[in-house]
């Protein structure tokens, strides 16, 4: 079943704040294979001008699909998780993150599309300091595949 497309431009209320924690950071570049100080060391960080440790440009999207968690459970919206794989993904920074800062993303539905039965879903997630100062924006494009039909075909 087609998702309702007048649920395009609706905003979700800001996350409760997620507070990014240095140890959270080394372990997330540690994951992907990321070496560069600045993601585990203080003192490289702060002789490249960072307050502490930066997070690796991808990390954002730890906040921000648990943000997104918010749209995907609305009841209202239909989408069927068990259908639902990660379709892209992209990022647009003011700023890196930093350990100690704190996170608040605001997800708005971009579009709604149905193709081939499969639903199509584009989040945005603002991303904002708890000074509210912006700092990061991703987009993401979920994916419900069309469910099979009662043949299995």
């Amino acid at each position: 079943m087609a998702l309702d497309e007048s649920f395009v431009g609706r905003s979700y209320p800001p996350t409760a704040p997620y507070e990014v924690g240095r140890e959270k950071i080394r372990e997330f570049a540690q994951a992907i294979g990321e070496s560069a100080g600045a993601h585990t060391d203080p003192e490289a960080a702060k002789a490249l001008g960072y307050a502490d440790v930066i997070a690796p440009p991808t990390f954002v999207f730890t906040v921000t699909y648990r943000a997104a968690g918010e749209v995907i459970a609305d009841p209202e919206l239909g989408l069927d998780f068990t259908r639902v794989v990660h379709g892209s993904q992209k990022f647009a920074y003011t700023r890196p993150v930093c350990a100690g800062d704190r996170l608040s993303v605001t997800s708005t539905i971009e579009g709604i599309t149905t193709r081939a039965g499969s639903d199509f879903v584009d989040l945005r997630g603002d991303v904002h300091d708890d000074k509210g100062e912006h700092v990061a924006t991703a987009w993401m494009k979920l994916v419900a595949r069309a469910a099979e039909d009662a043949a299995g075909a």
